[in-house]
């Protein structure tokens, strides 16, 4: 009888397991808790955030030990040679706040400056000419100011200590590491710094940073003052004296971020919300307005229709992104036009369905780097926070100055030199800007989420918002799903994951676009992060994208409530 009920029991646990492994549609689970959550890249980033939030800090505390941290352990991403973008959902009031933390060209850097140093044709994409000051602790002191609860030297601690103690190199960062490598043997504190024994850190090897916990101890204890003003200052201002840069004392100390009215759409029953222009986000929600039009829901997700109808709205919104979008305090940016119902009604009967459009408006074609950090939090008093931050390319200019352990950020790649063009150099301008966060709400739920990726972002949030709106997935799901990318602004080319089926390719292929075929969870479509709060029950839940090396990692449960 024994025997029997065990083969019963056996059976039934099979099946049951069976079922699951049937009806399982995603690589990892939601992360569920009543307790803060952090989602980063990074799994020591997320659990540095974490413990500050165990010891009573904000999620704008958490956000920065985050940064922070993912700046020591993935310091070709981010860093606070950088700048950033962030969302703050405060749940007390039930607003949404922007923050713009990214920097002015310095005042010398003008076309007529670089023409004198030889350049007329293109912005450089490295070297101390493409350097715009950096913004990054300049957000971290108005976001701290505001919502924060710690002091910089509390949510310092976390990255003071994987800097001057050492930290594992991951996979994804050594491929990043090695194929940066050329790069940073042009300069020789880069070299000193980032090839310690003079190579690239091995998977697993433990790296030291001294010198990024030096410069995160003057912030510690002079606050923003720290890096603008003093010793790290100075010894940035001589480095580019010696490398013949235009940035000047006056450049970093007259620098600032700015607290700014976010951007909205609705998208059937959501609002979305993103960040105003020098950032791209405006794309995002033209795309979204556009895509409203059709019944992606009823094409179903991956669906032929779905995929046509995405990627040409994609085309339309980019084409009047680059067109317009640029620093607003230099140019009148047409926001509330370019995101009217009545206009996207207008742009989506321009589409075609059996057929993809090689043109779409004029636009100009730059070159976007993918290497950036994006990271949210929420705690557990349900204020969320969507960011990201940047070096741009990978290690930025490929500058870093000596004894600050951080490389400089080369933003100002993106201004152009056409004078017609509203993204024309002009000193204390800020360029077009890549980086994006994003939040999203609906009735009792409220989800801040993130894709990095330079041009990719505006389309990649777009399919995250269809993939909960339009097919039901949550966010976990929605973040995992097949992603397509387009990086150029002319042409019928796309590149899309080859877990797209084959089948499906072949019909969009038959209707003209041009693709091309990525790995399975491919980083060019972008890794990201996301966290949800459900403000009736009171409950969290965390995603983070299996193309990163990253988690969501839940506040530990307090001793005692």
């Amino acid at each position: 009888m024994h025997a029997r009920l065990l083969l019963f029991l056996t059976m039934v646990m099979f099946q049951s397991a069976q079922a699951a492994e049937t009806n399982r549609v995603q690589g990892r689970s939601m992360v569920i808790s009543p307790y803060g959550i952090v989602a980063s890249e990074q799994p020591l980033a997320s659990q540095a955030a974490a413990t500050i939030l165990a010891q009573g800090g904000s999620a704008a505390d958490a956000a920065v030990a985050a940064n922070a941290a993912m700046g020591v352990v993935s310091p070709m991403m981010c860093g606070i040679g950088g700048d950033l973008f962030a969302i703050y959902y405060e749940a007390k009031s039930g607003r949404v706040y922007g923050l713009n933390a990214s920097g002015w060209a310095p005042a010398k850097l003008t076309p007529e400056f670089l023409t004198e140093h030889g350049i007329t044709n293109k912005m450089p994409q490295s070297g101390i000419h493409c350097v715009t000051v950096p913004g990054a602790v300049n957000g971290w002191d108005l976001l701290l100011k505001r919502f924060g609860r710690k002091s910089f030297a509390e949510v310092l601690a976390p990255a003071i200590a994987l800097a001057e103690r050492g930290f594992p190199v991951t996979e994804l960062d050594h491929e990043y590491w090695i194929a940066c490598e050329k790069l940073l043997r042009r300069d020789e504190h880069a070299t000193k710094v980032f090839l310690p024994e003079n190579r690239v850190p091995g998977v697993g090897e433990r790296f030291r940073n001294p010198e990024i916990g030096w410069s995160y101890r003057q912030i510690a204890d002079h606050g923003r003052d720290g890096y603008y003003k003093g010793e790290l200052a100075q010894r940035l201002i001589t480095r580019s004296h010696e490398l013949g840069g235009a940035l000047e004392r006056a450049d970093l100390e007259e620098s600032t971020a700015e607290w700014v009215e976010t951007l909205s759409t609705t998208y059937h029953d959501w609002t979305v919300f993103e960040i105003p222009p020098n950032g791209q986000g405006i794309a995002a929600l033209s795309m979204l307005n556009i895509m409203e039009r059709f019944p992606l829901s009823q094409f179903g997700a991956g669906s032929v229709d779905a995929l046509h109808y995405m990627i040409e709205a994609k085309k339309l919104a980019y084409a009047d992104m680059i067109e317009h979008v640029a620093d607003p305090r230099f140019n009148k940016i047409p926001v509330a036009e370019m995101l009217a119902k009545p206009y996207a009604a207008r742009r989506a009967k321009g589409i075609q369905k059996g057929m993809a459009a090689a043109t779409a408006a004029p636009g100009n074609l730059f070159e976007a780097g993918p290497e950036t950090t994006y990271l949210c939090v929420v705690d557990r008093d349900g204020n969320m926070v969507s960011y990201i931050q940047s070096n741009y390319n990978a290690f930025g200019s490929g500058i870093v100055p000596p004894g600050l352990g951080f490389a400089l950020q080369n933003r100002g790649g993106l201004f152009s030199l056409n004078p017609q063009h509203p993204n024309y150099l002009a000193g204390r301008k800020r360029p077009v800007h890549t980086i994006i966060p994003a939040f999203m709400s609906k009735g009792n739920l409220r989800v801040a989420f993130g894709i990095m990726g330079g041009w990719n972002q505006s389309q990649a949030h777009a399919q995250f918002v269809a993939n909960v709106v339009d097919f039901g997935m949550n966010i976990q799901q929605a973040m995992e799903a097949p992603r397509f990318t387009k990086m150029t602004f002319a042409g019928n080319d796309v590149e899309m994951e080859n877990r797209i089926p084959e089948n499906i390719r072949a019909e969009l292929t038959a209707r003209g676009h041009e693709i091309r075929l990525l790995p399975p969870f491919s980083g060019s479509v972008g890794g990201g992060q996301a966290v949800m709060r459900n403000v009736e029950t009171g409950i969290n839940y965390g995603a983070s994208d299996s193309r990163k090396d990253g988690a969501a990692i839940p506040e530990p449960y307090p001793a005692k409530e």
